[in-house]
């Protein structure tokens, strides 16, 4: 088991009880929290019409944990390009880049990142996204080379600019384009786990070389729920839970607080769903972590980590990633 680095997805969860205000302060709190850890990135995710996630402005938001942090890497998983202008996102990722050098990441997905209406809303068309997000990224590599500089329309700030890409994915699809590009590849296994394995294969048998990355580079996002106590952690990851259940049921309520028995809400159908989904998930105080994140490791064997944590109290989401940082370290002392 090789090691490998930990990093932090933060979706700006919304709580009830809460607002936005204290949403965005709470997700500057973790990245501080974590950046005094030791973990290597903290990356934001773009969602739309959804009262949970406060993170659709998601470049803004950058540079708002950017601006109050100093050494972790920020940046989105992902900004779904399809959604926007090439040029746009160049120029906004440009600036992010001139404000914070050599910080910011830039993660790429195709999915619309909200429901059908709302997509529409975002000016996408559904019937050329498969073509059109190809060429969106070539059309950003063009637009950050110094190459560029004698074009007709070119990114400024951008151009010449360092600011690695990084391809998302939830299936097979984004594997073959990560490999053929030469990006490093990072997989939604939070939420879609059913094919990471196989992605996986793919991208490290079919990966091509390029100027980013001479080898592959796998990022796997997970959900962690740590605690002191097993008791505790299962009973906080009741808040996950309770998300993944309002997604069945196209609900976008803000997240809820634990509860004692999760039976109590959902069904038997949707309780198998839910589990499902949550294949990839870590569990339980540090000595269950250690084991849940080891046997990860040695079946998928990727270079990164990335932790999505959905718990309600703030303070005991600090001390899950505090936990979860312990249980990697424990392990790298083997």
């Amino acid at each position: 088991m090789k090691n490998f680095e930990l990093s932090v997805l933060d979706l700006a969860p919304v709580k009830q009880g809460k607002n936005i205000h204290d949403t965005f302060q709470d997700s500057l709190s973790l990245a501080n929290h974590t950046e005094k850890l030791g973990y290597k990135r903290f990356w934001l995710a773009e969602h739309h019409n959804m009262a949970s996630i406060a993170s659709s402005a998601t470049s803004v938001l950058i540079g708002f944990i950017a601006n109050g942090t100093k050494t972790i890497r920020v940046g989105s998983g992902g900004i779904m390009l399809p959604n926007h202008s090439s040029l746009v996102i160049a120029e906004q990722f440009g600036t992010l880049e001139s404000l914070f050098p050599g910080r910011i990441d830039l993660g790429l997905g195709r999915a619309p990142g909200t429901d059908g209406l709302t997509a529409k809303a975002l000016g996408r068309n559904p019937m050329i996204i498969n073509e059109q997000f190809p060429r969106q990224i070539l059309e950003l590599q063009r637009y950050f080379s110094e190459e560029n500089s004698d074009a007709l329309v070119r990114a400024i700030p951008g151009e010449g600019l360092d600011i690695p890409l990084y391809m998302l994915g939830s299936s097979t699809d984004s594997a073959w384009l990560a490999a053929e590009l030469g990006l490093p590849y990072a997989f939604a296994g939070h939420f879609a786990p059913e094919q990471m394995e196989m992605a996986y294969k793919i991208y490290r048998e079919h990966f091509q070389p390029s100027k980013q990355l001479s080898a592959p580079y796998i990022i796997a996002c997970v959900n962690g729920v740590a605690a002191e106590t097993s008791e505790e952690a299962h009973w906080l990851s009741t808040t996950l839970y309770q998300a993944f259940i309002n997604i069945l049921r196209n609900d976008r309520k803000p997240f809820s607080p634990p509860v004692d028995d999760i039976d109590d809400i959902w069904s038997p159908m949707e309780k198998a769903g839910v589990l499902q989904k949550l294949r990839y998930t870590f569990i339980g105080n540090q000595s269950e972590i250690e084991e849940q994140v080891k046997s990860f490791q040695e079946k998928f064997n990727v270079d990164e980590i990335m932790v999505n944590s959905h718990i309600y109290d703030h303070q005991k989401r600090l001390d899950s990633y505090e936990i979860i940082n312990k249980a990697a370290k424990s392990l790298f002392k083997e």
